[in-house]
């Protein structure tokens, strides 16, 4: 019963502040406060401020709440540690294999064979030549780049 009446004065005073506004010939603030003012006097009408107070003050609800709330912490908690662990893409043989094959078939851009297995690479290989510092070593590294994506 008091919610009632708290919804219904809400409403009241919000048309009359409305009625003020459209005297200041502001009609569209005066037609969105009178909207605004409407819904409480509506959810009255609707029923939903006795159900509201209903489950407010029903200690079944509250143990409702409750255990969405502990289904929730549950869940987050699940996805936290999948996160944490990878996923759950498969077991964990499974993703080492995957992991191998995927190592092995990592080829250098230039190179005509996989560069990771161990029967291609060289012994000692050369001593890389040092680089210069300049700007055209840069210039040259963009152009290779842009070059690598067809641009």
């Amino acid at each position: 019963m008091i919610a009632e009446t708290v919804c219904s004065a809400v409403s009241v005073a919000g048309l009359g502040i409305a009625v003020v506004t459209a005297y200041r010939k502001r009609y569209l603030a005066a037609a969105r406060i009178a909207a605004y003012s409407l819904v409480p006097i509506g959810l009255v009408m609707t029923g939903v401020v006795g159900w509201l107070a209903d489950t407010a003050l029903s200690p079944t609800a509250w143990a409702g709440f409750g255990v969405l709330g502990a289904a929730w912490a549950l869940f987050s908690a699940t996805r936290a540690v999948e996160r944490r662990r990878g996923g759950t893409r498969g077991t964990r043989a499974e993703r080492k294999a995957a992991a191998r094959g995927a190592q092995r078939d990592a080829v250098a851009p230039t190179a005509s064979a996989p560069s990771l297995s161990p029967a291609t690479r060289p012994a000692a290989g050369p001593a890389a030549a040092p680089r210069s510092t300049g700007s055209d070593d840069d210039f040259g590294d963009i152009e290779a780049i842009l070059k690598k994506h067809g641009i």
